[in-house]
């Protein structure tokens, strides 16, 4: 019997996702960037979004980033969220190119990589609404003046990063904004900009729509491939795979119960306050699996089956249409909260179908 709580993740799946939005988007003149943060760097996942074409990977943490490094994975390597000045160093021996907004980190990467000798690529992000990391467009141009004064550094171009913070949907209007930003820059500074990386998988619906992309040429994804939906609505995407990841978990207890709690009711252990209902006698399962491991609210559970709650380590279900017994398991699909959290645990195995690289003609 195999361990639970476990991820049981489909490469091939993966691969048919990746390999998809890829050749849809190579159509529309736009790259990708492979992004395994919510993977932890796992190596097999970063080899099989290579062999589906993706043009780099990319992480926000150096930590995953060094990871793929040591498993030997050979490709370009960009760190996507602004660099910490205490990993300057790191992030110049272990990625190719990093996103940045602080001209004072840029200098640091330029020192780190006059000692390495080697040089550092530096995308500028800029803000265009969403409100989380970016430079500000009117202070973008003597931000790239500045970079480019630095040893060892090249200016790769410039990106941004929408419906993350607050949801600011990609659209024609913010997309043509960062076009007209990266002509600007060349106009004005007489260069080429390589790369304009409109954003993530929230940019699919606006990539695929026949608008005009103009200068885009990258999109930075990972929930799409992983999870098979774009991010602004979380609807499927057409032709993928949405359950490429499952989550299986354990039945420790199953019981009938009272719907309704007895005695004073005050906080639940993280906080909350319970709504409290009577709907009589209901049949009750308790998983091995709590909030240290997943976000609850992020599972999706089989038909006849609903999640009502959970505390650290127990996850509580109602299934009075489908009786659940001890040691059965139940299979779950994820949001991408769920899956961050799941990936992250020690406690949840990784179990990898398979557990090779996907041929080239799959």
């Amino acid at each position: 019997m195999m361990s639970a709580p476990r991820l049981e993740i489909d490469l091939r799946k993966i691969y048919h996702n990746a390999r998809t939005l890829v050749e849809r988007l190579a159509m529309r003149g736009i790259s990708v960037t492979g992004v395994t943060k919510a993977t932890l760097g796992s190596a097999e996942i970063a080899a099989t979004l290579l062999e589906a074409g993706v043009k780099r990977l990319g992480d926000s943490r150096i930590e995953n980033i060094e990871a793929m490094r040591l498993a030997q994975i050979v490709a370009a390597m960009t760190l996507i969220r602004s660099p910490m000045l205490s990993q300057a160093k790191r992030v110049v021996l272990s990625t190719d190119v990093s996103c940045n907004t602080e001209i004072e980190v840029i200098k640091k990467l330029s020192l780190e990589a006059q000692k390495a000798g080697r040089n550092h690529g530096v995308i500028l992000m800029v803000e265009l609404g969403d409100l989380r990391e970016g430079i500000m467009p009117d202070d973008l141009l003597d931000c790239v003046r500045k970079t480019l004064s630095l040893p060892n550094i090249d200016f790769k171009g410039i990106g941004t990063n929408l419906a993350c913070r607050s949801g600011v949907s990609p659209d024609n209007k913010n997309m043509a904004r960062l076009s007209a930003l990266a002509s600007s820059i060349e106009a004005t500074l007489d260069l080429s900009v390589e790369i304009v990386s409109g954003g993530n998988s929230a940019n699919l619906e606006w990539a695929l729509s026949g608008a005009e992309i103009g200068r885009v040429n990258d999109l930075r994804l990972g929930e799409a491939i992983l999870l098979g939906c774009e991010t602004l609505h979380r609807q499927p995407i057409d032709g993928l795979h949405t359950d490429a990841i499952t989550l299986c978990a354990e039945v420790i207890e199953a019981k009938t119960k009272p719907s309704k709690p007895s005695g004073t009711i005050a906080q639940t252990a993280f906080g909350e306050a319970p709504e409290v209902t009577d709907r009589g006698m209901v049949t009750q399962a308790i998983l091995a699996l709590g909030q240290q491991d997943i976000d609850p609210s992020g599972l999706q559970a089989p038909t006849g089956i609903d999640v009502m709650g959970a505390s650290s380590d127990h996850l509580i279900l109602e299934s009075d249409s489908l009786k659940l017994s001890v040691g059965a398991e139940v299979i779950f699909q994820l949001n991408y909260s769920a899956l961050v959290r799941a990936m992250t645990s020690p406690f949840v195995s990784k179990v990898m179908k398979p557990a090779t690289t996907v041929p080239s003609d799959f």
